[in-house]
């Protein structure tokens, strides 16, 4: 495959305005976050149109999946740089984004209003009752693979468990610097693999990192747009193990340190994550618009989604090197439990803002739905929500 249209085996040219439309419908049509995504995208490019072979998306898949940020966004840029190069991505990926972006911003606006209607308030009091449920099953969807990547050794169960440990208690205890224990646990599994053997690649995994988790501390003192950037920077570049991650890396921020949301609008915003179609990173354009209006959702969807566009532009030609180096694969091993770990501990501060007793129950409800009968998110959101409607009709809080 090359980026320049023509796909292997054929001298065909895809047409700027086809990946406009079909980037757009998978951005239209694409409920339930990164595994919808990725089935819709191979569908259109391997089964459906053939562009790409079964190889070449799975390549893609992979490489993706070793660069921070949201993945499924990442993959969409990429399938369609591999299409039509740098135009293709840019359109692609807009066409890909847009739709849900216009939606979360649009529904921000109604939810945060200040003064909703009653069936509002118990809508988004009822969905957000569910979001720690969504927070537990994210996590544990992630421990076998995250698991099966350290190994069977007793040695590597006890880094793993430590490393999630580490992840936990930083998501409930340390806010905006749980970016700073992930990197410490890929940083420490690069040690530990590379004390046993001399990897010789002289690879970039972990210490590229450290810059991007230090370099924009600067932008706090911009006021609040300069704050909105930090904040969506760090959900954009430093986001390792998908969509998820994000919550733990952006409610301190949202809700403890800056003030522009209280818990119970913050879970609002990932309710509207979730039920929204295309990437769960549009969350983040909710905060945006709490903290700064329309200008503020559009410049945190800006400075989030812009690392994915410069990771696929700047590096796609590298990414299968990028994907054999070993000491970028040992800091994903390791950043991984600690990722899974942060994703379960969000669970917890996310609970606790829980005001009202009949949204405990949604919660238990969402919990059996999600975690042991393992079915989709967006239905159980909307169900909650649902829920919330009908409680505030009876007259329970916040009617």
């Amino acid at each position: 495959m090359r980026p320049d249209g023509r796909t292997a085996g054929t001298e065909r040219v895809v047409g700027l305005g086809t990946i406009a439309r079909e980037w757009g419908r998978i951005g239209i049509t694409g409920f339930g976050g990164p595994p919808a995504h990725i089935l819709l995208l191979r569908r259109l490019c391997v089964e459906r149109r053939r562009w790409l072979t079964p190889e070449e998306f799975e390549d893609g898949i992979a490489a993706t999946n070793l660069l921070p940020g949201p993945a499924s966004t990442q993959l969409a840029v990429l399938t369609a740089w591999r299409l039509r190069g740098a135009p293709g991505a840019l359109v692609g990926g807009a066409c890909f984004i847009g739709p849900g972006l216009v939606l979360i911003l649009a529904l921000a606006a109604l939810f945060l209003a200040g003064d909703p209607p009653l069936w509002v308030l118990g809508a988004a009091a009822g969905a957000g009752a569910a979001v720690p449920a969504v927070a537990v099953q994210a996590a544990t969807s992630l421990v076998p693979a995250s698991l099966g990547r350290m190994g069977r050794g007793r040695g590597a169960r006890a880094r793993w468990a430590g490393y999630a440990l580490a992840g936990a208690v930083a998501a409930v205890l340390t806010g905006p610097w749980l970016v700073l224990v992930l990197i410490a646990a890929g940083l420490a599994e690069i040690a530990v693999r590379g004390g046993r053997e001399d990897r010789g690649t002289g690879g970039s995994g972990g210490r590229a990192v450290l810059p991007l988790a230090t370099g924009p501390l600067a932008l706090g003192g911009l006021g609040v747009l300069g704050a909105v950037a930090w904040v969506a920077f760090k959900v954009g570049a430093l986001s390792y193990g998908g969509g998820f991650v994000i919550i733990p890396l952006m409610r301190d921020d949202a809700v403890n340190r800056y003030h522009w949301m209280t818990d119970g609008q913050f879970l609002n915003a990932v309710a509207l994550g979730q039920v929204t179609p295309g990437p769960v990173v549009h969350t983040v354009a909710a905060v945006g618009y709490a903290a700064a209006g329309l200008g503020g959702g559009l410049l945190a969807a800006a400075v989030a989604f812009a690392p994915s566009f410069l990771f696929v532009l700047l590096g796609g030609r590298h990414f299968d090197r990028l994907r054999a180096d070993r000491r970028v694969r040992d800091f994903l091993t390791g950043a991984g439990p600690a990722v899974t770990g942060a994703i379960a501990g969000s669970a917890l501060p996310l609970a606790a803002s829980l005001g009202y007793g009949w949204q405990w129950g949604v919660l238990a409800g969402a919990l059996l739905w999600l975690v042991l009968a393992r079915r989709g998110v967006v239905l159980a959101l909307l169900a909650a929500g649902a829920a919330g409607v009908l409680a505030v009709a009876a007259g329970l809080p916040p009617a």
